[in-house]
């Protein structure tokens, strides 16, 4: 035995520490954004106010402290991802319920829409921006990407896939995050409920898409947001298996696992991650959000605005459901983006 080769050692994790907390009666942080100064915007699924409730923005300066919150007028409380223009300047956010984008003022919440699609179960879900200033949107329902240009309006199916769709339960989401390579050659989505990524190539000036594909199957659990680096490596935040995979471009192999959920402190705030969300590059670390969300128990008062009436007789309980119950102060974390070496 002594003479065996040892495997691989384990993941180095990193540690997963607080960027900021969410202000008393803020709850469930889902899309997360920063500009150019390095402020950090995060939009929240509010199921913890009144159904008539506009959506949540919250605004952290770039140590994570806390500058202001902002109701997004014209929205519902449920609001799923954001991302400033890279043309324009202006900030968009996805209204999941109302499946609507809208350009909304991070100072006064003053809102406009900006984007409207079709169909009878559309929920938007994840936003992505081309050179040209096109917007991308998933319907994580429909499992259609949809398609607008700069100035906004009705937008077009760009793809539309059953690899797109939910085909397992819970959570019933498909298309969520998304995000183009470098050369942008190819967008990468994952698909939530599948526990996949999906690869749609692309080709020419105008981005036209080809057929879509499964690049890798089992992604964590919950694959949900999607960003990518410089060298084209994914990196996913999986929210039931609380980590960050990241995985290498020609294969989708794994080459770092990062992060972990710790437990409920006495205060009832997670340590580490917890249904870890949406995540951004800042600087030389990773933000994340902490959803927190005990689905399973939500989703009888939630059924008609998330879109799943038809599911309320389901046993919809999650690993996390428990407990995330428990949680009182909500987070979002960060994470050195470092990718720790791998032996070989």
């Amino acid at each position: 035995m002594l003479a065996t080769p040892l495997a691989a050692k384990a993941w180095e994790r990193g540690k997963v520490e607080t960027f900021a907390t969410l202000p008393p009666g803020e709850a469930h942080p889902e899309g997360i954004a920063m500009d150019r100064d390095g402020n950090v915007y995060v939009v929240t699924v509010a199921v913890n106010k009144p159904k008539t409730s506009e959506g949540t923005l919250l605004v952290f300066d770039p140590q994570g402290k806390h500058l202001r919150t902002v109701q997004i007028k014209g929205s519902s409380r449920l609001l799923l991802d954001l991302g400033f223009h890279p043309q324009t300047g202006k900030l968009l956010v996805i209204d999941y319920k109302d499946a609507k984008v809208l350009s909304a003022d991070p100072e006064t919440g003053a809102s406009s829409v900006f984007m409207t699609v079709t169909g009878k179960d559309a929920r938007l879900d994840g936003m992505m921006f081309d050179t040209a200033g096109n917007v991308y949107v998933t319907d994580a329902h429909q499992g259609i990407i949809w398609k607008v240009g700069p100035g906004g309006g009705e937008a077009v199916e760009w793809v539309k896939s059953l690899l797109l769709k939910p085909m397992r339960l819970p959570p019933g989401i498909g298309a969520n995050g998304l995000a183009f390579n470098t050369k942008k050659t190819a967008l990468f989505v994952a698909n939530t409920a599948n526990d996949t990524i999906v690869k749609i190539p692309v080709t020419g000036s105008t981005l036209e898409p080809g057929t879509p594909e499964v690049f890798v199957h089992r992604v964590g659990g919950g694959p949900d947001g999607l960003i990518i680096d410089e060298h084209d490596n994914l990196w996913i935040a999986c929210n039931q298996s609380n980590e960050i995979l990241v995985l290498e471009p020609t294969q989708g192999q794994v080459i770092a696992k990062l992060g972990d959920f710790g437990g409920i402190d006495r205060d009832g705030t997670p340590i580490g991650f917890l249904w870890s969300n949406s995540l951004v590059f800042h600087g030389d670390d990773v933000l994340v959000t902490n959803l927190s969300f005990n689905f399973g128990a939500a989703v009888p008062q939630l059924s008609d605005e998330l879109g799943l009436a038809h599911l309320v007789a389901q046993n919809l309980r999650t690993i996390d459901g428990p407990w995330a119950h428990q949680v009182k102060v909500h987070t979002i974390s960060k994470i050195n983006r470092q990718i720790p070496s791998i032996s070989k």
